[in-house]
């Protein structure tokens, strides 16, 4: 047992991916470490360490004795609903970039000591108000941007792109199958994360090269389990379906996956333990789930009250992780993946109904990629470019919609949208409603317009 807990502390230390960074060449002004930790020590408000991001955070009026921490240790947190402040800014007490620390710049000499070239920040979450304040220096611009993509592929901009392209370009057959475990996976991850409540790695030594999840806890990384089941899906459900090499099938799960974990290392979001965690946990709700995968999409293609039973519970789990804990970005993320889930079902359901969208016979088995024309390339990019705008357009819409209409239904002020969207009565139906609709017309809609266009 005790050398169970000397590898657990081994794979969370902070230094393990603080080294990381460094071998990848990422670097901060001398002596940014010891004079933050310094700052630590010589604050009595400091009663725990800053794990989850570097700047402790101010009252919104200005009060610099008002020290809230980010995320205190985990021995310190207490029973749920007690931990005010121990993931993210609950009270949304943060604002502008520069979190009320003065002393963490970078120092007057450092450009005197070595050459940074050109700093970087990490990009704000518009949403919490989030900004690190700490500045980094990139040696090696080509591992910044590959682990970049790798992060990306975890991120809403991959989803919105990924899974169009699937189902209106490859097999939609396949594409549903994907979403189906995307939304079990990240389900379970973001639900398990709020029932451990570790936090992310401390900073320093840590360098946060991204704040926009920080207000989220740490284990396992979604990021990780959602990099781990898309590209394994993808390979289990298209092999013998697609003729295709074996084996670069298995090269392109293996590499969609690794760049994923190692990047989460690399942002200083994760620690190696939480990256693991992630990879096994994936596999581990892949082996239980993937042969259920068959009958759930069967019934929610033929069974004639699938709908109601499909928003019914989907809905009901996103109330039930409202409950898990304080506010955190997790929350939204959590209501809008369950929302799209239940559109992309319902809109499944209504093709099904109406005989649009056909999967290929058993007879036509294996599929044959098509030759690569002109015309062919050409619709496939005028269906991506057209749909994604229009599931663009179509989340702009609902939330504008949404979210008056919930402060008005709950009589919330909307004066400050930042503080009424952290309210569980308007996120959960905003991002419900608004990711609902955009899966059913990813699924329903956009296919039916481009069968009109001609574009099918």
């Amino acid at each position: 047992m005790s050398q169970l807990r000397d590898l657990v502390s081994y794979l969370q230390d902070p230094e393990k991916v603080a080294t990381f960074q460094r071998l990848c060449g990422v670097e901060v002004p001398p002596g940014w470490g010891s004079s933050a930790e310094a700052r630590a020590e010589g604050s009595e408000e400091l009663e725990a360490p800053l794990a989850n991001g570097s700047c402790p955070a101010f009252q919104a009026g200005g009060d610099d004795s008002g020290v809230q921490h980010r995320f205190q240790d985990p021995s310190r947190v207490k029973e749920k609903g007690e931990a005010r402040d121990s993931n993210g800014f609950k009270n949304g007490v943060v604002s502008g970039d520069t979190c009320g620390v003065e002393s963490q710049q970078l120092p007057q000499d450092a450009g005197n000591q070595q050459d940074w070239g050109t700093s970087r920040r990490p990009r704000r979450n518009s949403l919490t108000g989030e900004s690190v304040c700490q500045e980094f220096s990139i040696r090696s611009h080509s591992l910044y941007y590959l682990f970049s993509l790798g992060t990306e592929l975890g991120n809403e901009l991959f989803y919105i792109l990924f899974f169009p392209f699937c189902i209106w370009n490859v097999d939609a057959w396949l594409g549903r199958r994907l979403i189906i475990v995307w939304v079990w996976v990240m389900y379970l991850g973001q639900c398990t994360k709020d029932v451990i409540r570790w936090p992310r790695p401390a900073s320093p030594p840590v360098v946060k090269l991204e704040v926009f999840y920080n207000s989220e806890y740490s284990m396992p990384s979604t990021h990780a389990m959602s990099g781990t089941a898309i590209p394994a899906t993808l390979f289990l459900f298209s092999y013998g379906r697609w003729q295709f090499p074996l084996m670069y099938g298995v090269i392109l799960a293996i590499c969609w996956c690794a760049l994923v974990c190692f990047s989460r290392i690399y942002m200083g979001m994760h620690s190696i333990l939480d990256v693991i965690a992630g990879f096994l946990y994936a596999i581990l709700i892949l082996a239980v789930f993937l042969p259920a995968v068959d009958l759930v999409d069967s019934f929610n293609l033929s069974y004639k009250y699938a709908p109601l039973i499909i928003i019914s519970l989907h809905l009901a789990l996103g109330i039930f992780s409202f409950t898990l804990d304080t506010w955190s970005t997790s929350r939204g993320d959590t209501a809008q993946i369950l929302g799209c889930g239940a559109g992309v079902a319902c809109g499944s359901h209504v093709n099904y109904m109406l005989g649009l969208m056909p999967d290929p016979s058993p007879e036509a088995l294996p599929l044959l990629a098509p030759s690569l024309t002109v015309t062919l390339f050409g619709k496939v990019m005028l269906r991506l470019l057209i749909g994604v705008v229009l599931l663009l357009l179509t989340k702009a819409g609902m939330k504008k919609v949404t979210i008056p209409l919930a402060c008005k239904i709950f009589r919330i002020p909307c004066d400050d949208i930042r503080q009424a969207r952290q309210r569980m009565e308007v996120e959960l139906p905003y991002r419900y409603c608004t990711y609902g609709m955009v899966g059913f017309s990813l699924t329903f809609i956009i296919p039916l317009l481009f069968s009109i266009m001609g574009l099918s």
